[in-house]
């Protein structure tokens, strides 16, 4: 993938500094100074123009949140997003969401074990060829690493239109022995579900009448036990 973005990109994210973290690594075990609070952290990894995180953390200020993308030219997008969505409030910095370059290959030199409540994976690169599926970001080798950032309360939450992704990320999640939940094979079937915030790739395939697949998976101890205190309210012992 390869984006043709405007002349001066770099000049542009280094003197957003109230909001872009170009290095991401130096606040291993740091991010909630950084943030200058305890609250948790949710990520989205390859967060695109930023609409859903930029959008997410408007909607709850109680959570802190990071967006990741190895594209500078979409991070500068994701300024933009984020600070129009917290312009009607007349924030001109948004409090409680930075904006990350950075290769999810190397993650795990970016978060301490812990450091992390909650994964976003919306419409990631399905890498269609058999010989690339390493490189899906719902991958075991992927999972693994996950495991080790997210806390007691860990989740990842994760959506697409591919059909094959979703199915190859269903059998990812159940060979390595995760909790799924909350599975929906058309999350939109009885029109647009306002829970849930639309990136800019979920509206324009819901504008095509595609479905979007979606999934919650548990990691942390507190998740797993709060579902089956959940489940069996909900089926019964």
């Amino acid at each position: 993938m390869r984006l043709r973005g405007r002349k001066g990109i770099r000049e542009s994210l280094e003197e957003q500094q109230d909001l872009v973290i170009l290095e991401p690594s130096q606040y291993k075990g740091k991010w909630q100074h950084l943030f200058g609070n305890d609250r948790p952290i949710h990520v989205e990894f390859g967060m695109g123009k930023g609409q859903f995180i930029s959008q997410m953390s408007y909607r709850n200020p109680e959570v802190n949140y990071i967006g990741f993308d190895m594209y500078d030219e979409l991070v500068r997008r994701a300024t933009e997003k984020s600070r129009l969505a917290w312009s009607e409030s007349e924030v001109v910095t948004p409090p409680n969401i930075k904006l990350a370059l950075a290769n999810i290959e190397q993650i795990e030199n970016v978060f301490e074990p812990g450091e992390v409540e909650r994964i976003y994976l919306n419409f990631s690169d399905p890498w269609p060829k058999a010989k690339h599926a390493r490189r899906r970001l719902t991958h075991p080798r992927f999972l693994d690493k996950y495991r080790q950032l997210l806390n007691s309360k860990g989740q990842i939450h994760f959506k697409t239109d591919s059909e094959t992704l979703f199915e190859f990320s269903l059998n990812s999640f159940a060979d390595s022995g995760l909790q799924m939940t909350n599975i929906s094979l058309n999350l939109h079937r009885d029109g647009i579900n306002e829970e849930h915030v639309m990136t800019e790739y979920e509206q324009k395939f819901m504008g095509k009448g595609m479905n979007i697949h979606r999934v919650e998976v548990l990691i942390g101890k507190d998740a797993l036990e709060e579902y089956e205190k959940i489940r069996l309210e909900k089926y019964g012992k």
